[in-house]
């Protein structure tokens, strides 16, 4: 006979009476399911997909009606996050289910070890799965899903972080004490003390979310001057947003614009190859047509790269036999400004490599662009730095706050040129697309090194002085395919890539997909479209016809095509083409289709 039976029994009925939960451990009891809208149910509610990648689909699902789809692009692996409440040495387990190629899930912040796990090829719904330990003093963690670079959209269901609950976060206190600094043309600089709990904050113009800052200041760029403007913040963490706080006001000062104000509200710019022939032959500047706005002098160049030494001479007869002599061609400099016209001198151009990589090629430069600009009586200057002349170092990651020296002594050389010289002094700048709107996707080595340091190095330039820019016109040719801000990719010789390229211009994009680090948008009156005049002019000509549909999407809202842009931008400056010599050799074609297009 088994003794133990009456024993067995009666824990059995002890068991089934609710004994069990007795007996478990009491952490247990508080375990919970602690992620937010796991299931997306509610769209992307409580979650961050970096780039814009991320968004809700009906199928394919794995549970309910919705499920997260996310798109790598670039340097972009579509990762999509949520920071969520937990408590100090505990255990947690983290599940999701997946379909596509290189999708990951994990956590970071653990205080222990940050753990991840991924499956190489999941066709179907997959379920990936693994658990970690919080640190002594952690109290939140952040799970993520991502996918990988270059790899098709992935989609994320049913994301699931199973423990105990930590202490609930509160949303922070409304925010006091906002501030506005002193004004320039086309910027106002805000600041307020912190908010305990806050992350980050919202930033507010005349009601509209326009920006988010990680600290106490932000400076909201791209307005109009002489106008009054109204802001409010509100600070932000993962519980919620706080009311606003009580608005400021603030007027932008006039001007501004960089001398922009003195140029037709339409304005042609080209550049006259005023000391080489480049096989489209030598042009006059008195022969050049009264079509043409602001002509930029092509090139200014360095006596050695790292000089900072600029020169500046007209073409050798040898190789331009009907140049005109230097007192013919300064009277029709001045002849050209007695007609209201601008004329630049540019420094860099192709063969021009520029690298103030010391101060004193920073003085260097100053003095010596300055010494043209008096010789020749000229109305300002046209930055075309191109190739290796602007470059981030390693760990030089935000264009707001730049380090290079060649990018920082290039800024305060400008700047020094511009106080000298006043309000009347027009500066423009020419870069390529690689150095602009490839930012959007690369900015610099990269958070990883590797990546080309050059990608998007115009772009703390540009920040720096768009207060002093007068026009930025992009050479929207000799460019490889581009993303735009619909993350599609987009390439020469029709209106889509000029629409697509400028629109970024315009609205403004988060620099390598980083949405903490904004490029504000420029005032449509500082942009131009650059293109070449001829198909001997560079790569990606566009005929008339497609300039005239970029020109009506762009300032009309029609012609659009498959781009859809974010605003209407019906006082864009104008075009800007290399080169006015190429287009004397087209019989005048791009210029003459300036002059008929109907703005209106």
């Amino acid at each position: 006979m088994d003794r133990t039976r009456p024993l067995t029994l009666l824990l059995a009925g002890a068991l089934a009476l609710g004994g069990l939960a007795a007996l478990s451990p009491a952490a247990q009891a508080a375990d919970s399911e602690l992620a937010r809208n796991g299931g997306f149910e509610a769209g992307l509610d409580g979650w961050s997909c970096t780039g814009g990648s991320g968004a809700v689909v009906p199928s394919p699902v794995h549970g309910g009606t919705k499920a997260l789809q996310a798109t790598p692009a670039g340097s972009d692996n579509a990762k999509c996050s949520q920071t969520i409440t937990v408590k100090p040495n505990s255990t947690y387990a983290l599940s999701g289910w997946v379909r596509g190629s290189y999708v990951y899930l994990g956590a970071t912040g653990t205080g222990t070890t940050d753990v991840s796990t991924w499956t190489q090829s999941a066709p179907d719904w997959q379920k990936l799965s693994t658990t970690f330990t919080t640190g002594a003093t952690t109290t939140s963690v952040t799970v993520y899903t991502h996918g990988w670079y270059g790899t098709p959209a992935y989609q994320a269901d049913d994301l699931s972080l199973f423990g105990p609950g930590g202490a609930p976060v509160e949303i922070p206190a409304t925010p006091t004490g906002l501030a506005a600094g002193s004004p320039t043309s086309t910027s106002v600089p805000l600041t307020w003390p912190a908010v305990a709990g806050a992350t980050s904050y919202k930033v507010y113009r005349g009601g509209t979310a326009v920006g988010t800052a990680t600290g106490t200041s932000y400076t909201a760029t791209g307005l109009t001057p002489n106008t009054a403007y109204s802001f409010q913040i509100s600070a932000v963490n993962s519980a919620g947003e706080s009311a606003r706080s009580t608005a400021v006001s603030a007027t932008t000062t006039s001007g501004g614009g960089g001398g922009g104000g003195e140029l037709p509200a339409r304005a042609l710019v080209g550049y006259l190859h005023a000391s080489f022939a480049n096989g489209s032959g030598y042009t006059r500047m008195a022969d050049v047509p009264d079509s043409w706005d602001v002509i930029n002098l092509a090139f200014g160049e360095p006596t050695s790269v790292t000089s900072g030494d600029i020169r500046f001479k007209l073409c050798p007869v040898a190789e331009c036999p009907n140049v005109e002599s230097e007192a013919d061609f300064k009277a029709a400099i001045k002849a050209k400004q007695a007609a209201g016209k601008k004329v630049l001198i540019s420094i860099g151009g192709q063969n021009g490599q520029v690298q103030l990589a010391t101060t004193a090629a920073r003085d260097t430069f100053v003095s010596s662009v300055s010494k043209i600009i008096d010789d020749y009586g000229l109305d300002g200057l046209d930055i075309d730095f191109e190739g290796h002349s602007l470059s981030l170092q390693t760990g030089d990651t935000d264009f707001r706050n730049p380090t290079s020296p060649v990018i920082v002594n290039l800024i305060q050389a400008v700047k020094t040129l511009k106080a000298k010289y006043g309000a009347k002094f027009v500066l423009t700048m020419a870069p390529e697309t690689f150095f602009v709107q490839l930012g959007y996707q690369y900015y610099g080595s990269g958070p990883w090194g590797g990546q080309d340091p050059r990608a998007g190095a115009y772009l703390p330039v540009i920040h720096a002085l768009r207060d002093d820019l007068t026009l930025l016109h992009v050479q929207d040719y000799n460019s490889g395919s581009i993303m735009g801000l619909d993350n599609q990719y987009h390439s020469m010789g029709g209106a889509d890539f000029h629409i697509a390229m400028t629109d970024m211009l315009l609205t403004g994009f988060p620099v390598a997909g980083n949405t903490e680090r904004f490029f504000p948008g420029l005032r449509p009156d500082q942009v131009a479209i650059g293109l070449p005049a001829s198909t001997q002019a560079g790569n990606g000509h566009t005929s008339p016809t497609e300039v005239d549909k970029a020109l009506d999407c762009l300032t009309k809202k029609q012609n659009c095509g498959t781009y859809q842009t974010h605003g209407t931008w019906s006082s864009l400056r104008g075009l800007m083409t290399w080169s006015i010599n190429w287009d004397r050799f087209n019989q005048w074609e791009f210029s003459r289709n300036f002059d008929a297009y109907n703005w209106s």
